[in-house]
């Protein structure tokens, strides 16, 4: 992806710039949790937005394992200037990590799609149209923001929310190789071919503070547990040759869609493996474009 050009000072970020192969504003580091927190966006707005003109807005969800990454990122770039480049606007954000973030994380991700909300008319956003998406990690909470709103317990209230009363829906959700179900992962072998091994549940364990392997909130922090018919439409993509994620999540996934009347389109590429972006895996290019079906997907469900 393009090198940033030049960079201004902006009111709460740390820089300003301007993609050099496209007409997109980059604002980094901007607050939109509690004064205390520490974790901040990245904006990725179309430069050519006219006045009062309301664009759709894409939320990115980084991975790590829930431990780890980043919302600056090579693959959170690739996907937001992606979007930005099509009129969307995009923002790549972090959250809390490590042991006993959730639900805390979901809630950062939920706190970013109000943030937009709440400030639409700043930075040009259509309310109505806002999807979210994620890579491994993030793949999970993007399916927990689109598939539990508005269940109690898992929405930020009170002190947890810096917007209350707005709303943390989403009108589609694209899920990148992410965990579906937590209790059914299983080991693969290097080439990513499932074993009948399940994976530990160590670091999922930590991270939701679960007492055991059948604690429910490992239950409930599956994205599997909440589809429904009336869920948001889902797209998965997933490489046959993921040895971080197992495939078979994804297939999990799309099962459980069918089964309950849910919408999902599942994109399953041969040959790669985790944390791939909309062109490369692995510095090499994917055996087809994404960019296309990607786009494709947000354009049909936020016309």
């Amino acid at each position: 992806m393009s090198r940033l050009l030049r960079a201004f000072p902006l009111l709460a970020a740390t820089s300003f710039a301007v993609a050099a192969d496209s007409n997109i504003r980059i604002t980094t580091d901007v607050a939109f949790l509690a004064p205390d927190r520490k974790e901040k966006l990245d904006l990725y707005l179309p430069a050519d937005a006219a006045p009062g003109q309301k664009r759709p807005a894409l939320v990115w969800i980084h991975g790590g394992g829930w431990t780890g990454g980043t919302k600056s990122e090579a693959r959170a770039k690739n996907v937001c200037l992606t979007a930005a480049g099509a009129g969307y606007v995009a923002v790549s954000i972090d959250y809390r990590l490590g042991a006993g973030a959730w639900p805390t994380n979901l809630f950062d991700c939920k706190n970013a799609v109000r943030f937009l909300r709440a400030h639409a008319a700043r930075y040009g956003v259509d309310p109505d149209r806002i999807a979210v998406a994620g890579g491994s990690a993030g793949g999970h909470l993007a399916l927990m923001v689109a598939l539990t709103t508005g269940k109690p317990g898992l929405e930020p209230t009170g002190e947890a929310t810096p917007y209350a009363d707005v709303s943390s829906g989403v009108r589609c959700v694209a899920n990148f190789y992410g965990i579906t179900n937590i209790l059914t992962r299983r080991e693969t072998d290097k080439q990513g071919h499932p074993s009948e091994v399940r994976r530990t549940l160590a670091g999922a364990i930590s991270v939701h503070r679960a007492t055991s392997e059948t604690d429910p909130v490992l239950t409930l922090s599956s994205p599997v547990t909440h589809v429904a018919r009336n869920s948001p439409p889902m797209l998965t993509l997933h490489g046959r040759a993921d040895a971080t994620v197992d495939y078979l999540q994804a297939e999990e996934l799309h099962r459980v869609a069918r089964e309950r009347g849910a919408r999902h389109e599942l994109v399953l590429l041969d040959g790669v493996g985790h944390t791939f972006d909309l062109q490369t895996w692995a510095k090499k290019p994917l055996p087809r474009d994404l960019r296309p079906e990607f786009l494709a997907f947000l354009a049909k469900h936020l016309k």
